[in-house]
């Protein structure tokens, strides 16, 4: 399979496991309500010490022949209250 053909979809983090991996919950439209995979994180986001908790929003790499497991390619900036 050639590379480059991945389906980018983003969701949301519900849990943390061990080894850097998460299960997320998929917020795109073309997947069903409750679809949940597991994803790691891709080598970019661990050289650079990107953190990832429960409750973010992500970007995650499925490959269409397996969509139960996905590699987390970005972090979405959480909103930051106003400062008073």
């Amino acid at each position: 399979m050639p590379k480059g053909n991945k389906i980018a979809v983003d969701g949301i983090v519900t849990e943390m496991l061990p080894n850097a991996t998460f299960m997320v919950r998929i917020t795109d439209e073309q997947f069903p309500s409750d679809f949940i995979v597991r994803g790691y994180i891709a080598g970019k986001m661990r050289m650079n010490y990107i953190r990832i908790i429960p409750g973010d929003t992500v970007r995650i790499e499925l490959d269409p022949l397996d969509v139960s497991k996905g590699r987390i390619v970005y972090r979405y900036k959480a909103p930051q209250a106003p400062r008073s």
